[in-house]
């Protein structure tokens, strides 16, 4: 089953080039179907990867970030609710 995507002329310039160059570096013709359907793929085997490139300029911290991030904090082993909090902020 086939389904039309519509996209922007540099977005089709773009696969056309890809196409083109898979073509030229392994002689291999190649629809333009099997290369979105290799790119959608790819995307799903690194998704954490793909999705953060979406993000506006920030990262998320990786494991050893985290851990640096965690040793500044202490348990004082006093539980904290939400309404101490509240208490605390709004008297």
């Amino acid at each position: 089953m086939s389904t039309a995507v519509k996209m922007d002329e540099d977005a089709k310039s773009k696969l056309e080039e890809l196409q083109a160059e898979i073509r030229l570096k392994t002689g291999k013709k190649v629809t333009q179907q099997e290369i979105l359907s290799t790119l959608i793929q790819s995307a799903v085997d690194s998704r954490a990867e793909f999705v953060d490139s979406f993000r506006d300029g920030t990262t998320a911290l990786n494991e050893t970030e985290l851990e640096e991030f965690n040793q500044g904090t202490i348990a004082s082993g006093v539980e904290t609710t939400e309404d101490d909090i509240d208490d605390i902020l709004y008297g």
